[in-house]
């Protein structure tokens, strides 16, 4: 989902011609004229459409390409950008939540829902004992019926001793984790790694596609409640975050 529109300059402010490049590229962009691979006049192209100079043009295509809605490629051309969804790096949401503030569709496909012990990894993550009982899950999240994150998660089953026992093909492990133990305090990691065979074949990519990975805890007053594993197929996903002092 491509951002919002931005919004245009107040009348009284002339608009600079690169804007108005970036305006039209844009409206082109968000109406569906031109899609996701298409590849869009060159520079010269431009220029001639528009009858500004070549740096006007390539400064507006540079920008565009800046803000996600063009790739360049040296030597071959400029295309229009597969559109990402944007995960709240710190803010923690629900990945459904995410999905359906872009008004696009939420599933997902429970590949894994156990009681299990702790091992080495997984003890450390909830500071427990190792061989302490916990609750595993492992879920594919789709959008639009594409496959854009897997969720690997442990949970302290002592906090939260009825986690298997809900149904998340109707509500997701966040959602019902802040409901029974709401959240004070959360961690982030975010790595860049290579995805299994196995994590491939599930989000639908290729050996080496690259991926982000997030590894997340939370906590509730002092007790951690989970660690999750959050991987993301990078060619369909970026993060974002926002603050201030």
């Amino acid at each position: 989902m491509y951002s919002p529109r931005p919004r245009p300059a107040p009348a009284s402010a002339p608009v600079p011609f690169y804007e108005k490049v970036k305006q039209a590229i844009s409206e082109k962009i968000y109406a569906g004229t031109w899609r996701p691979h298409d590849r869009i006049p060159s520079e010269a192209e431009l220029v001639a459409q528009f009858g500004f100079s070549r740096m006007t043009i390539n400064r507006a295509v540079r920008e565009l390409t800046d803000e996600g809605l063009l790739v360049r490629l040296q030597g071959v051309g400029t295309f229009v950008a597969e559109p990402k969804g944007q995960s709240a790096l710190f803010e923690i949401r629900s990945i459904a939540d995410e999905i359906a503030a872009r008004h696009h569709q939420h599933r997902c496909e429970v590949l894994l829902l156990e009681e299990t012990r702790a091992d080495f990894t997984q003890a450390a993550a909830l500071d427990v004992e190792e061989g302490t009982r916990i609750f595993h899950s492992r879920i594919v999240h789709f959008e639009n019926d594409v496959p854009v994150q897997i969720e690997d998660r442990s949970v302290n089953a002592a906090v939260v001793p009825d986690y298997l026992r809900q149904d998340y093909t109707t509500t997701t492990p966040h959602a019902y984790l802040s409901l029974i133990a709401p959240l004070t305090e959360g961690e982030h990691i975010v790595e860049a790694v290579a995805a299994t065979p196995e994590e491939c074949r599930l989000l639908h990519i290729k050996e080496h596609d690259p991926c982000l990975l997030i590894r997340r805890r939370t906590w509730s007053t002092s007790h951690i409640v989970s660690h999750a594993s959050l991987l993301f197929p990078g060619s369909r996903y970026r993060l974002q975050g926002h603050f201030s002092s």
